[in-house]
């Protein structure tokens, strides 16, 4: 089994990204959370793997954070549930929101993820509820683990673990990083204006 790769991002085009590692290519599929956060073709990318072997293919899938290849790792255990919806959960909400949209027996946020119905939903929230406890919280946990060094990275992480959105988060650093900040400075001044 394929758990991590860490090597040189190659190309990204959704939902596929390439990594070579050692001289040898990898072909991921990803969900447009981790597409958010990758790097520039070129350089390096670790990220958490799930391999999928079927009768008629077998799929390699990356994350950048241990919390959303746990949670799609979880889903795919509800019946009828596979990797092309959990990948749509993903790229649709946070493994955070998720984890409460199933506490909270949310079936209105839960059907306004693509491919997800009423009567999988309400199947989702029987048989998560009790699995998701260990997602609440560990998004933020797992994004420090892998945190960027530079300023906009680690601002960008800290608003992803406050449930931002990745497009808000874009708007919100954009307008509120100046040359010499800190990651601090970022932060304070991207909730002020999230706050207006």
């Amino acid at each position: 089994m394929i758990g991590r790769l860490q090597g040189i991002l190659v190309s990204r085009q959704p939902p596929w990204i390439l990594v070579d590692v050692g001289g040898v290519g990898y072909e991921l599929e990803a969900p447009m959370s981790t597409f958010y956060d990758l790097p520039e073709p070129g350089q390096p990318v670790t990220l958490c793997t799930h391999y999928a072997v079927k009768e008629d293919s077998v799929a390699l899938y990356g994350f950048l954070l241990e919390s959303e290849r746990a949670l799609f790792r979880a889903v795919q255990k509800v019946s009828g549930i596979g990797a092309k919806i959990a990948l749509a959960i993903l790229s649709s909400v946070s493994a955070d929101d998720f984890a409460r949209y199933v506490q909270g027996g949310d079936i209105a946020a839960l059907t306004r993820i693509p491919g997800i119905g009423k009567k999988t939903a309400e199947r989702m929230i029987v048989e998560l509820r009790d699995r998701v406890d260990g997602l609440l919280g560990a998004t933020a946990a797992s994004a420090f683990a892998v945190l960027p060094k530079d300023p906009l990275g680690e601002a960008s992480v800290a608003l992803q673990s406050l449930g931002y959105k990745p497009n808000e988060i874009a708007r919100l650093v954009k307008d509120a990083s100046a040359p010499g900040d800190s990651a601090e400075d970022i932060i304070r001044k991207a909730l002020k204006a999230a706050l207006r």
